[in-house]
């Protein structure tokens, strides 16, 4: 075979007809049999083509296209041909020399695009190199001149512009993306792509294979972007190049890695198989092209692989059309594509400029010649166009919509391609549905136990499952090991090592009474006995969310019956009516709505400073944070900046579950990533606002992942002390898992939650591993027993959280706590105890006289929210 570096032996005859016959059968596929089928060839070839041709008439039908062939008409912008990267095949990448400018300039960008547009082409496709800016001064300079921080930025701007001044839909293909770059960049691009070429590490880690030298080439890296785009509900185009050096192993290895990511998250647009084509002047100038029947083979291995309703492209300008008597495009047909990707009447193909574009109307001869219809799409595949949300971005929406026939999802005929601005004039929050759900959800409860996305928003459960570590949560004793952990934690809590860690956390009867003990002890030795509290009210502002977050049974589509937003008005109302109870603080968090732009949060602050200029505004978690960053196209160190002038005082550390991406790719399909969090919080240390942290725990994680977020909340205590001069975190709230209604729980993935013993261990550890760093420990009573808390008040905790007024969000997840407490209630909850109860601020501080009056003459809860206010009859 032409790409393989290192052949692997052809499979037995045998090993081939068991193959076929699975694919015939419509039998799932495993990587062995995807080789054995990859080397298929004359009669077994025409089998295959025909299983393969079968399987994609299938999803054809079940969409309601059956026999339809697509393309997306589009223009092609070369923004840059600079790159960071040095592959061997690659001549689109050039040198600063070669080019009158390192970037195309806006007047020229938009010249391509109001060419296009005159034609009907509706694809704006960006493709330039990855980050140049990184190895090309030139290309630094130039950004820095024309006033853009990135590539990334420069990209973001133009892509509005093209929105703005001809409607055509950009489709990005910038290279490797991170996580927080996808959030930048959905507003304004309806799909984005990135060929993932192959998972062979090989021919990255080797000198003088294709993509030695090459940092955006390592698969993991690759890999890694595909996930974060599923993750971000980003519709993403991606392939394998045939023919590089990778051998067949490698190749059915990628197509497998492929369906695994689309699989989880449903996020992949479609499947490029595109073949290497030798070009002069390249380090590969004299390696072999892929081969017709491997290309033919590799297609059809990836439409069983992939699946009916996946779709999958051949470039059509990479084949002949008479090629050694045999037509190619017949037979790439045959192989079970559905698709011939963008094709251009104005534009060449700039990464293989020797190979022009078919014209259209010959295209769609060809296409009939054979049995099928070609019809135009979107830039952005049918079934996404007509989902909506979560895939498109309110901004962008608009313009899909603008474009689209809307019984298909196709492309509708004769629909003029002009500008339309990109984001109508941001609007204040305006209050819509269930807003009475902070008090109906203590008696009229939830409409249903599940939104109505269930079986769609959380990604594939099936693949979830073999991720799930069901041993690692299972308690091991080993006494000695606690007697030993225990002796050392004596001497230097916060000393403990990762083993000793774990064997107190899996301490029982007396030992665990030992651990308890001695972390109490050392509570009283940092912060004395008072049991604190804080008066304040929680304000979630809105519920609706397409985050897919797995454990989240708060957040709802717009449509669903509990769905909410507040107007600010409300969010100031609520803030006006805690003030007249007592409170000094407002927890002020939602969800992530998609018609919220970036700057409402700061609108949100405002509110409530003028309406109640003295009320603490503890707001905004750090997924929230980089939204609102993500939406005004601000790093997260101005937008923070920018809130706190609007009014923010803290920031809660929730967002946080655990800290260790093993397990949040578990519990949330799109909330951002450790790293993210960790930016937000130590950026906002940094700038003087305290912060809280937190820990959710008890569903699929381990004692391990307690011990690693801990350790890691502690480290990131002593960078703020090391580099402010002050600590960041004021304390941390310990949050078990409420499983009843929670998603991860009802797909059968979670378990019920952390026992007593675990809950008693973790709480007493914590107290232990943080001593003289995080002084503040606090158990959440809305999630715990009375009991229970009374418990772990025995056992390092000093804090009981706040009276809240409105806790939807745990009461939605099925805790049976209720949604506030009064003074009252909380003095009676740690009375048995024994310890003085004292009302604290935010930040740990001594609470006015007038505030401490005005909070018992209401026992530090709203009227409204203990009586909700009757109908008139």
């Amino acid at each position: 075979m032409s790409g393989a570096n290192d052949p692997a032996p052809v499979p037995s005859p045998s090993a081939m007809r068991r193959a076929l016959a699975r694919a015939r059968d419509g039998k799932a596929l495993d990587v062995t049999e995807a080789e054995v089928l990859l080397h298929a060839r004359g009669e077994d070839l025409e089998a295959l083509l025909e299983h393969a041709g079968r399987v994609r008439d299938a999803g054809l039908e079940a969409a309601g296209r059956p026999g339809v062939i697509t393309y997306s008409r589009k223009v092609f912008i070369p923004l840059t041909r600079l790159c960071r990267d040095r592959c061997h095949y690659c001549t689109f990448a050039t040198v600063p020399g070669r080019l009158e400018s390192p970037f195309l300039s806006p007047d020229e960008v938009l010249e391509i695009a109001r060419q296009g547009a005159a034609m009907g082409c509706k694809e704006a496709l960006f493709t330039l190199g990855d980050r140049p800016e990184d190895r090309w001064k030139q290309a630094a300079e130039w950004l820095d001149a024309h006033g853009y921080d990135d590539t990334l930025s420069y990209v973001r701007a133009m892509a509005i512009m093209v929105l703005e001044e001809t409607g055509m839909l950009p489709h990005l293909n910038p290279g490797v993306l991170t996580w927080a770059d996808l959030q930048r960049l959905k507003p304004v691009a309806p799909s984005m792509g990135m060929m993932l070429e192959t998972t062979s590490t090989r021919l990255f880690t080797e000198k003088g294979q294709a993509h030695y030298g090459s940092p955006d080439k390592d698969p993991e890296v690759r890999l890694r972007v595909l996930e974060d785009a599923g993750r971000s509900s980003v519709p993403f185009t991606t392939g394998i190049l045939l023919g590089i050096g990778e051998n067949v192993t490698e190749r059915a290895e990628s197509i497998f890695a492929m369906r695994g990511v689309s699989r989880r998250y449903g996020g992949v647009q479609e499947v490029i198989v595109q073949n290497f084509r030798a070009k002069p002047a390249t380090a590969m100038m004299h390696r072999p092209d892929a081969e017709r029947e491997e290309m033919a083979a590799a297609i059809a291995v990836t439409r069983l692989v992939m699946g009916p309703s996946a779709h999958v492209q051949a470039p059509p300008n990479l084949l002949g059309a008479e090629h050694g008597g045999v037509d190619e495009y017949e037979l790439m047909l045959r192989a079970g594509i559905d698709d011939w990707g963008g094709v251009s009447p104005l534009t060449p193909d700039h990464v293989n400029p020797e190979r022009p574009w078919p014209q259209i109307d010959d295209l769609a001869e060809r296409t009939a010649a054979h049995g099928f219809t070609l019809r135009e799409r979107l830039t952005v595949y049918p079934e996404y166009v007509k989902a909506g949300e979560p895939w498109l971005d309110p901004r962008v929406a608009g313009h899909v919509a603008a474009l689209a026939d809307p019984e298909t999802g196709l492309a509708r005929e004769g629909a003029p391609v002009v500008g339309r601005p990109w984001q109508e004039p941001e609007a204040v929050p305006v209050s819509s549905g269930r807003t009475d759900l902070h008090t109906g959800i203590d008696t009229e409860g939830r409409t249903g136990d599940r939104r109505g996305d269930f079986d769609a928003v959380y990604g594939d459960w099936d693949e979830l499952r073999p991720k799930v570590d069901r041993q690692g949560a299972a308690p091991r004793r080993f006494a000695p090991d606690i007697a030993a952990a225990l002796r050392s934690a004596e001497s230097d809590p916060a000393g403990l090592s990762d083993d000793e860690a774990l064997a107190l956390l899996h301490a029982d009867g007396p030992e665990l009474e030992a651990l308890a003990g001695l972390a109490d002890r050392v509570r009283r030795d940092a912060v004395g006995d008072d049991v604190t509290y804080v008066v304040t009210r929680n304000i979630n502002f809105t519920n609706v969310c397409y985050t897919g977050c797995r454990f989240c049974a708060f957040a709802q589509r717009r449509t669903d019956a509990d769905a909410y937003t507040l107007s600010l008005e409300q969010v100031a109302d609520r803030a006006e009516e805690a003030w007249k109870a007592g409170a000094t603080e407002v927890c002020m968090q939602g969800g992530i709505h998609p018609d919220l732009p970036g700057t409402a949060y700061f609108d949100i602050a405002s509110a409530v400073r003028e309406r109640v200029p003295d009320m603490h505004v503890h707001a905004f978690s750090p997924m929230e944070v980089v939204n609102g960053a993500a939406r005004t196209d601000l790093p997260v160190r101005e937008w923070l900046s920018r809130a706190k002038e609007a009014g923010l005082g803290s920031v809660p550390g929730t967002a946080a579950e655990i800290l260790d991406d093993e397990v949040r790719w578990i519990l949330t399909k799109g909330k951002l990533p450790a790293r993210e969090w960790i930016e937000v919080i130590t950026t906002a240390h940094d700038l003087g606002i305290p912060t809280t942290s937190t820990m959710m725990y008890g569903h699929v994680d381990s004692p391990r992942h307690w011990v690693g977020h801990i350790k890691l909340l502690r480290s990131l205590q002593e960078r703020s002390v090391e580099r402010n001069g002050r600590r960041g975190f004021t304390e941390f709230v310990l949050l078990p898992f409420v499983h009843t209604n929670a998603p991860l729980y009802l797909a059968g993935l979670a378990r019920t939650g952390p026992t007593v013993r675990e809950n008693r261990a973790v709480h007493a550890l914590a107290r232990l591993l943080l001593h003289g760093h995080i002084d503040n420990i606090q158990c959440s009573w809305v999630k715990l027993a009375e009991d229970t808390c009374r418990q772990l008040l025995a056992g390092g905790v000093n804090d009981v959280g706040g009276t809240l007024m409105e806790e939807t969000i745990s009461r939605m997840a099925g805790s049976a706590q209720g949604s506030f407490k009064t003074i009252s209630d909380i003095r009676a909850l740690v009375e048995p105890t024994g310890r003085p109860v004292r009302q604290r601020t935010t930040t740990y501080g001594t609470v006015s006289q007038e505030r401490r009056r005005v909070a018992e003459a209401s026992d530090g809860v709203a009227p409204s929210v203990r009586r909700p206010s009757l109908p008139l009859v």
